[in-house]
Order: C-alpha cells, then sequence, then structure tokens
C-alpha cells in the first residue's frame, strides 16, 4: 500500500459503511482523493459498470489515482474496491418485480408477517441512525433561517416528494407562507424565479439524485437564497449548494428504502419553525408593553 493510507483502516465491505468511511475521512484526504470519492459517492453506477481508464476519465484524474483511494481506503487495488460498488448495484437495481420475488423468496412460513416486521425494522434502524447522527445546532440554525423566511419553497422529486407534500399541509395549518415547486403544467423554473434573499428553500433529494432538484437549488442558492438540504450524503450535489444540509441514510427491507428519518425531520421543521416564529411575535410584544 502506499504512503496515503491510513495505518488505522480497517476495511468496509458494504456501501454503507464505505460512504460512512468516506465522509468520515474526506477532510483529511489529499485533494485528489476526495476528488474521486466524490465523485465515487455522486456516481457508484459509474463505478461499478466502468474501466479505470473511464472512470479516471470522467473524475477528471489520472488512472493511478484510482489505485491511490483504494489503497488509500485499505483495499488490496481498485478491483477490490469496486466489488463494493457493483454489490450495491446488485442489491440496488432489481426492478420492483424482482424485489416482490426477493421478498417471496425470503418470507418464509408468515409471509405478511415478516414483511410487516422487515419494513418495521428498517424504518427503526433509519430513525435511530439519525437520532444518533444529527447535530442539533445544524437543526437549530436551520430553524432560525426558515423561521426568518418571508416564503419558504419546498423542493423534491420522485421518492423525496412525499417530505415537502407533508411539509405542505403542515405549513398551510401552521399559516406559514410556502410555495411548493412541483407545478403539473412545467413551470417549476419559473416558480423558483421569484424566491429571493428574503426567503428560504428545503430542498430533499437522494442518490440517483433528481436533476431538476439540484438545478432549481443551485440556482437558488445563487441568488442568495439560504437552502436547507435533507440528503444522503456529504458529498450530495444538493450539499454542496446548502447553507445548512442533513444527511439521512435510509435503511432498506428487499431493496425497498425506507421514508421514516427523512418524514420525522420533515414532521419536526414545521413545528419547530411555527415555534420560533410564536416566540419572537411574544418577545416583540412584551418589548412594545415595556415601552
Amino acid at each position: 500500500m502506499d504512503n496515503d493510507s491510513p495505518r488505522h483502516a480497517r476495511v468496509p465491505r458494504d456501501f454503507e459503511s464505505l460512504r460512512s468511511t468516506i465522509i468520515e475521512r474526506k477532510a483529511s484526504m489529499p485533494k485528489r482523493l476526495a476528488q474521486v470519492a466524490a465523485f465515487a459517492l455522486g456516481n457508484p453506477d459509474e463505478i461499478a459498470f466502468g474501466t479505470t481508464a473511464s472512470i479516471a476519465a470522467a473524475s477528471d484524474v489520472q488512472p493511478s489515482t484510482l489505485v491511490r483511494l483504494a489503497h488509500h481506503l485499505g483495499y488490496e487495488g481498485f478491483s477490490d474496491l469496486q466489488s463494493i460498488f457493483r454489490e450495491r448495484l446488485r442489491d440496488r437495481t432489481l426492478s420492483y418485480e424482482e424485489r416482490l420475488v426477493t421478498l417471496e423468496q425470503s418470507s418464509g412460513d408468515d409471509e405478511d408477517a415478516n414483511l410487516l416486521s422487515g419494513f418495521i425494522a428498517a424504518a427503526n434502524q433509519s430513525v435511530n441512525r439519525l437520532a444518533a447522527t444529527v447535530r442539533s445546532d445544524t437543526f437549530t440554525n436551520a430553524v432560525n433561517i426558515l423561521a426568518s423566511a418571508e416564503t419558504i419553497y419546498l423542493i423534491a422529486k420522485r421518492r423525496s416528494y412525499p417530505l415537502t407534500a407533508h411539509m405542505t399541509y403542515a405549513f398551510s395549518k401552521l399559516n406559514i407562507r410556502h410555495q411548493i415547486v412541483a407545478s403539473p403544467n412545467g413551470v417549476d423554473p419559473e416558480m423558483v424565479q421569484f424566491a429571493t434573499p428574503k426567503d428560504a428553500a428545503i430542498a430533499a433529494s437522494f442518490s440517483p439524485y433528481a436533476a431538476d432538484s439540484l438545478t432549481q437549488s443551485q440556482e437558488l442558492a445563487d441568488r442568495g437564497v439560504p437552502v436547507i438540504a435533507i440528503t444522503d450524503s456529504a458529498f450530495s450535489p444538493l450539499a454542496a449548494c446548502a447553507t445548512h444540509w442533513f444527511e439521512v441514510a435510509e435503511a432498506d427491507f428487499a431493496g425497498f428504502r425506507s421514508l421514516s428519518a427523512s418524514m420525522a425531520l420533515a414532521m419536526a421543521l414545521p413545528v419547530a419553525i411555527a415555534e420560533r416564529r410564536r416566540k419572537r411575535q411574544h418577545s416583540k410584544s412584551a418589548k412594545v408593553k415595556m415601552e
């Protein structure tokens, strides 16, 4: 192994462990290794399918850098590292029909009870992981920004959409001005043009990231609109443009990923924003009475 390899390295043998290891070590990685690691987490299918030459070209490094990254993480070589991405691909690219077949094959005697238990276990694992990793100061800072916003824009697509759908309901009940960016007539880009730095946005996207969500979030960030992101990796392109971001690593059961931890966060944010605004209003009222 080369001189970049940490002496204390424990070799991750599954994708989630590898992702956690990369995130943990990203700050201390040499620049080129961090660049490849970011590309790998953002483009796992490219790593699984590609050759050393094609991956190096796509990530704009020399092929030898891929080997250096593998050694840095404790693997024997790049093919050893690549096997983790291929295993992830096998698990994650099952069609829905194939996932149902997998469930049928592993369900045992009591199929319905085992299926329900599997989803409950995945939900518990997701929520417990969030509870162990979420930073209270990040939550507080995000709430402060959102509570000060004139309008809160909500951005999510595909499997992340239920998060903003729930927040739309909660914000409406709590009398918080908001705008969900999910138009049936395709005018989402025009909708985000109304946002100003006095507003804020909540954006959610998980790998494989929704291109529209990334584009809209980056556009808002470029215009000085604070973006609070819910995503799955420190290397997520959504995290890169966010003012504050939450890492939510959802567990899955038979290839079906939970949204339990993300939904818990989506439920907590509107209530915390409403409470922060209520306290600020009471403080202002009390100050006026004293004057």
